[in-house]
Order: structure tokens, then C-alpha cells, then sequence
């Protein structure tokens, strides 16, 4: 197989020489080895990629392109196909594009999350009254200085990196796992969605104190004063258990919500892309549309998750001043649980008060959805692409 693979390279090398008969061949062969040129682009993510490979050596060498029927048309594109190549992809390539995807998301969208933040407040202060998402975003920016809609973003992009690479690691190998076992060669919705839900696990692991500490500087009127101060003021004041308060209701939430938008994105793929090939716009395409629907779908449990982060001191207020049926009007300390936050939310805000920021919330998840997924397809592709190239020239090397 290693000798059809070499006879292959050096046919394509020799037909993107030849000016004569074959000017089609020539063509795309040249095209093909232009793209290749985009690879000065991925210097410092192949220096990384390097001190990787050898930790997960062999991955792609059992991935490589069998030709079964003799040897390939040469009046095709001869690069490897995108399908071929990301099923062959190591769990480093996957890990380090997932990471780059998630700080991309979050920082990019990091000003409409604070609105989404601030929108869901069950009691907000009167100069926090936004009437819709850009009305917030001006008024933030010019009552509050034009860097207020960012802060607390190095939380989030320190938490974003492991949780995104944990997060698409575990997704890719549990996905192809499963789908060998529930559809064997072909692709699983309910594999895919299974994934997601145990890839949520390790992500909101990673990722809840950082949701912590970003949605309380977010808050309007935030008394920390920075990331430091914030971890140790609430470590001070609720212990270590405060950084997790929301696991569970995080859990509660983002297990739909992952199982809905990988189900929905995987789909998509299927009617857009059916070949699987490398196609930025039917990435962003589905990116876009399932982390709308599920965005939608799980905003109450979203509504309840900041209010657990947050501990809204307006709404501990209002709860002591208006105590439940058989409560005595002792002052509310902190909200603890699912169960707890959704009586809370139904008592201050009744039914509505459940889809509090919903339009912020699907504003945010779209275009964040969209980017997560083409940034990680992105690197994903150009990595394992430049990994297979180079795997080839050694072994023509060697050869």
C-alpha cells in the first residue's frame, strides 16, 4: 500500500510538471499544490503539532487512502479528500483545534454574553432596564466605559481552552466509537448526541468556575475588582462549593442543549454536505442553526444556571421581604439547587421570568456556534492535512 501511495505522489508530481497534452491535469495539480503554500500559515500550530505526533504515533498511517480499483483518475483532484483525512485525525489535532475554537467563540462574542447576563437578572437595577440587545450594548458602553462589555474575559478564555479541547476530543472518539457499534460505516444521530452529552461532563467541569467568576463581574454594579479578586472574595465568603453551585443546573442544562445541537448540527451536514468535504459555509450554515434551536430550547435552565452563578442581591431581597407559605422573614443567604432556583424564578418573575434573555441568549449562540464550529473544522482540516503531507514526503524520503 506504502509503494501505490508513493507511485501516486510521484505521478502527480510529474503531471503538474508537463505543460504539453494534459493542460487540465496540470491545472489542477497546480492548484492543489498553491493551496498547499497556505501551509506558512499553520507554522506555529505545526511547532505545537510536532512535540505532539510522536505521543500518538500511527493514528494516520492506518487512515491513508486505499485504492482498491487500481490506480485513481488523474483528471481528479488528487489531495486527499477531507472525509478521509479527519477520521485519521490524532486526538492532539482535535484537542488543540478545539481549544483555539473555543477561546475564538468566547472572546468573539464575550460583549453579547455580558448583555445576556444582565438581561437574565430577575431583579435589575433600574439604570440595568435594556429594552433589546444593541439599546444594552450603547448603554453599557456609554454609561459604563467602552471596555465594560469585556470584562472578565481572561477568566473565560482561561477556562474556554481546556474545556473546548477536552470537548471536541472526547466528542470525536466517542462519536466514531458508538457509530462503529449502533450503525457500523455510517453516521449515528443517536451516537452523535450520546457524545455530546458525556463531552459536556469534562467540559463543564473545566468550565464552571470560569462561568462563575465571568457572570459576576459581568453583573451591573460587579463590587470586585478584578478575576483575583473576585475568586478570592468568593472564596473567602462561600467557600470552594460556591464555584460548582451550578454544576448540577449546568448539567441539567447543557446536556440537552449539546445532545440537541450536535444531533441538529450532524443533520445539517448531512443535507448541506453530504460528502463531508471541507465547505466553510455549511459549517457556519449549521453552526448558526443548531445552536439557535437549542439555545431556544433550553433557555429556563439557562436563566436558572445565572441566577445560581450570580446569587442576585436584589433577588435575595425581594425573597426576604416577601417570604413563601409557611416561611419565617429571615434574610435568603444563598440559592442553592435546581429545585430552589426554579421556585425562586417562577416567584419573581412567573412564567416569563423563565425566558428572561432568550433573545440575547439565541443572538449569542448563533454566530457563537458558528464560529466554534468552523474555527475547529478549520484546524482540524489544515492540521491533519499538513500531518499527512508530511508523513508522505518521509516515506518517499525513505524510499
Amino acid at each position: 500500500m506504502p509503494m501505490e501511495v508513493e507511485g501516486f505522489v510521484r505521478k502527480r508530481r510529474m503531471t503538474a510538471e508537463t505543460s504539453g497534452n494534459e493542460s487540465g491535469v496540470a491545472g489542477a495539480s497546480a492548484g492543489a499544490e498553491v493551496r498547499w503554500l497556505g501551509g506558512r500559515f499553520w507554522g506555529l500550530s505545526e511547532s505545537i503539532m510536532g512535540t505532539l505526533t510522536p505521543r500518538v504515533g500511527g493514528e494516520l498511517d492506518l487512515q491513508t487512502v486505499h485504492y482498491c480499483c487500481g490506480p485513481p483518475d488523474l483528471t481528479e483532484d488528487s489531495d486527499a479528500d477531507y472525509e478521509g483525512l479527519p477520521q485519521g485525525a490524532s486526538t492532539s489535532t482535535h484537542m488543540l483545534a478545539g481549544a483555539v475554537a473555543g477561546i475564538m467563540e468566547h472572546c468573539l462574542m464575550f460583549p453579547i454574553d455580558c448583555v445576556k447576563t444582565r438581561m437574565q437578572s430577575l431583579q435589575p437595577d433600574p439604570a440595568a432596564h435594556y429594552r433589546n440587545v444593541m439599546d444594552a450594548l450603547r448603554r453599557i458602553i456609554t454609561t459604563e466605559g467602552v471596555w465594560r462589555p469585556m470584562r472578565g474575559l481572561n477568566a473565560t478564555a482561561v477556562g474556554a481552552g481546556p474545556a473546548h479541547a477536552l470537548y471536541f476530543a472526547c466528542y470525536e472518539k466517542l462519536k466514531k466509537t458508538l457509530s462503529d457499534r449502533i450503525h457500523p460505516g455510517a453516521n449515528s444521530h443517536l451516537a452523535n448526541g450520546a457524545a455530546g452529552c458525556v463531552a459536556t461532563l469534562l467540559h463543564d467541569a473545566a468550565m464552571n468556575p470560569a462561568e462563575v467568576v465571568k457572570q459576576r463581574m459581568q453583573m451591573y454594579n460587579s463590587p470586585y475588582r478584578g478575576v483575583l479578586d473576585c475568586v478570592r472574595a468568593v472564596w473567602r465568603t462561600e467557600g470552594g462549593g460556591a464555584f460548582y453551585r451550578s454544576y448540577t443546573t449546568q448539567l441539567t442544562m447543557n446536556v440537552p442543549f449539546q445532545a440537541l445541537h450536535f444531533m441538529t448540527y450532524e443533520y445539517l451536514q448531512e443535507q448541506l454536505n453530504p460528502h463531508r468535504q471541507y465547505n466553510p459555509s455549511s459549517h457556519v450554515v449549521s453552526g448558526a442553526l443548531a445552536g439557535a434551536i437549542a439555545a431556544a430550547a433550553t433557555t429556563p435552565l439557562d436563566v436558572c444556571k445565572t441566577l445560581l452563578n450570580t446569587q442576585e442581591s436584589l433577588a435575595l431581597g425581594s425573597l426576604a421581604a416577601a417570604p413563601g407559605p409557611g416561611q419565617s422573614p429571615a434574610p435568603h443567604r444563598q440559592i442553592t439547587g435546581l429545585a430552589h432556583a426554579f421556585r425562586t424564578v417562577y416567584r419573581l418573575g412567573g412564567l416569563r421570568g423563565f425566558f428572561r434573555g432568550s433573545q440575547a441568549r439565541v443572538i449569542y449562540q448563533m454566530p457563537s456556534t458558528a464560529i466554534s464550529w468552523s474555527v475547529y473544522e478549520f484546524f482540524k482540516y489544515g492540521l491533519t492535512k499538513r500531518q499527512h503531507g508530511r508523513r508522505l514526503q518521509h516515506r518517499e524520503a525513505e524510499m
